[in-house]
C-alpha cells in the first residue's frame, strides 16, 4: 500500500455560548479535517480541534499541505515509526514541538486510521486492546459567567446521561468560590460522586500548594494543570506534598518532555492530549514510559480516536469528554457510552470519519 496525496479541510462552527476556564475564553469552535488516501482506496482521518486561536487551523494546514504531504507521499502507511522520524527531521529545523507537532499528530492519527481499515478492526484491536471501553468523565464544570446555576444544571445533566464524573474549573476566582464550586456539585450529585478539578496552569506554587490542600479535603480525585507546564521543579515540590494526585500532560508535546516530568516526580496521572503528544505512535510510548513509573494516564481530550488509543493502554483510566449529545453531532458513527464508559466505536479504524452534511455545513475554503 502505498500514499498517494493528503487533503486538509477547514471546519469551523460557529459558538454562541462560548465558556471559560481560569485565564481563557473557548470562542472560536475550529477543527481541521486531516484526509490520507492511498492506492488501495482506504482513506484515513484525523481531527485537530482548535477552540481559541483563529488562525490555528490555518496554520496546521500549511504545515501538512507544504511541508509533511511531501514527505508521506509514495510510503506505506504501516511504516508509522520511519514516517513518525521522516517528519521530525522535516520539521526540526523550526521546531520540534508546537504547531509542527500538532500537524505531526494529525497525519500520524490519520495512519493509524488507514491501518485499522486495511486490517478490517478497529485501531485499538491492532495496538492490541486492553479493554473494550474507557471509563469517561464530562468536562461540563466550566464558567458560564456569573451563572452558577448554568454550571450546576450542566453537570447535573451530565449524570443524568449517565456520566459518573465530572470536572469542574477553578482558579479563576477566589479559593473560597472554587469551595464553594465543589460544594455546589456534591449538594447535587452526591458527597460519592467523584469530581476532578482543573486549573489550567493559573497558579503559582504557594497558591496551588494552598488551594490544593483545600480541594484534597473536599475529597477531590486530581488537581489538574495547577502550574504553569514548563515548571517542572514547582510541580515535584507540589506532588510531593499533596496526597492528591496532580495531574499533567495537555501541553507537552512527545515522549520526551513527558519523561522528564515522569523521570522527575511531578506527576502522577500523565494526559497526554492528541495534537500536541504527538499522535498514536507517541501515545504508545507515553504509555509505556509512565506505566513502568506507576503513574496513571488519561486523555486530555475525547472522541474516537482517543477511545480506541485508551482502550489498548495498560495503565488508561479515563477519557474526558463533552456531553455525547454534542460530541456526536459531528461523526458519522456515534460514541455509546454504558456504565460511565465508552466502547470501542465497531468499525475498522478509529471510527473518526466526519458526516459530509457536517462538512458542507461547516467548511471554511481559504
Amino acid at each position: 500500500m502505498k500514499i498517494t496525496g493528503v487533503e486538509t479541510i477547514i471546519l469551523q462552527k460557529p459558538v454562541d455560548h462560548p465558556v471559560s476556564d481560569s485565564l481563557h475564553t473557548y470562542d472560536v469552535g475550529g477543527h481541521l479535517l486531516t484526509r490520507i488516501y492511498t492506492d488501495e482506496g482506504i482513506t484515513g482521518t484525523a481531527l485537530t480541534y482548535f477552540g481559541r486561536i483563529r488562525s490555528g487551523m490555518e496554520t496546521v494546514k500549511i504545515i501538512i499541505d507544504r511541508e509533511l504531504a511531501e514527505v508521506i507521499r509514495g510510503q506505506d502507511p504501516h511504516m508509522v515509526r520511519k514516517i513518525r522520524n521522516d517528519m521530525f527531521v522535516a520539521t526540526e529545523y523550526y521546531g520540534t514541538v508546537g504547531v509542527a507537532n500538532f500537524a505531526i499528530a494529525a497525519v500520524d492519527n490519520a495512519l493509524w486510521d488507514i491501518i485499522g481499515k486495511a486490517a478490517g478492526i478497529p485501531t485499538a484491536m491492532v495496538l492490541g486492546a486492553r479493554r473494550t471501553a474507557i471509563p469517561v468523565y464530562a468536562m461540563v464544570g466550566w464558567y458560564y459567567g456569573e451563572d452558577m446555576g448554568e454550571f450546576v444544571s450542566q453537570c447535573e445533566a451530565a449524570a443524568e446521561e449517565g456520566f459518573q464524573a465530572v470536572k469542574l474549573k477553578v482558579g479563576k476566582g477566589s479559593l473560597s468560590e472554587d469551595v464553594e464550586r465543589i460544594k455546589a456539585i456534591h449538594r447535587t450529585l452526591g458527597e460519592e460522586f467523584r469530581v476532578m478539578v482543573d486549573a489550567s496552569c493559573a497558579f503559582d506554587e504557594t497558591e496551588a500548594l494552598r488551594r490544593g490542600y483545600a480541594y484534597e479535603e473536599l475529597g477531590v480525585y486530581w488537581f489538574e494543570e495547577p502550574l504553569q507546564p514548563y515548571m517542572r521543579d514547582s510541580h515535584v515540590r507540589l506532588q510531593d506534598k499533596l496526597r492528591m494526585p496532580v495531574a499533567v500532560g495537555e501541553n507537552y508535546y512527545t515522549r520526551h518532555q513527558f519523561y522528564d516530568v515522569i523521570k522527575a516526580g511531578g506527576v502522577r496521572i500523565v494526559q497526554p492530549d492528541n495534537r500536541r503528544a504527538g499522535g498514536v505512535t507517541e501515545w504508545m510510548d507515553i504509555a509505556a514510559i509512565s506505566e513502568a513509573a506507576g503513574c496513571k494516564l488519561a486523555s486530555h481530550g475525547g472522541g474516537p480516536g482517543n477511545v480506541n488509543v485508551l482502550c489498548a493502554i495498560e495503565n488508561a483510566i479515563y477519557m474526558e469528554s463533552d456531553s455525547l449529545k454534542k460530541a456526536n453531532d459531528m461523526y458519522k458513527v456515534p460514541m455509546k457510552m454504558k456504565d460511565g464508559c465508552i466502547l470501542i466505536p465497531d468499525v475498522p479504524g478509529m471510527g473518526n470519519e466526519i458526516d459530509e452534511d457536517y462538512i458542507r455545513l461547516y467548511r471554511v475554503d481559504r
